[in-house]
């Protein structure tokens, strides 16, 4: 009498179950909400803002600057001038405007 010892089918079910979780938080850790792809997008976003938030910040200390240049403390008549020129279209009596 020979007893062959082959293993049970419940064997093969727990290998296969550990094998799909493991396949699915692999998945999850790549591609999830909380993933490596989704960690990319953001920190490109990040470089995006970090670029904007430069420009904007730039032309807030332009703005602040012509805004002192501007005031009763301090007036730049240069400036004045060319405001002037922009805004309201004005001219000088001694210059000619081509158009």
């Amino acid at each position: 009498m020979s007893i062959e010892s082959r293993p049970g089918i419940g064997l093969f079910l727990y290998f296969g179950a550990i094998l799909l979780l493991g396949m699915y938080f692999t998945f999850a850790a790549v591609q999830g909400e909380y993933g490596l792809f989704r960690r990319a997008e953001v920190v490109a976003a990040n470089e995006v803002l970090a670029r904007d938030l430069a420009r904007l910040d730039s032309r807030i200390i332009d703005m602040h600057n012509k805004t002192r240049r501007l005031s009763d403390d301090y007036l730049d008549l240069d400036l004045l001038d060319q405001q002037a020129r922009d805004v309201l279209g004005l001219v000088r009596v001694d210059e000619f405007v081509l158009r």
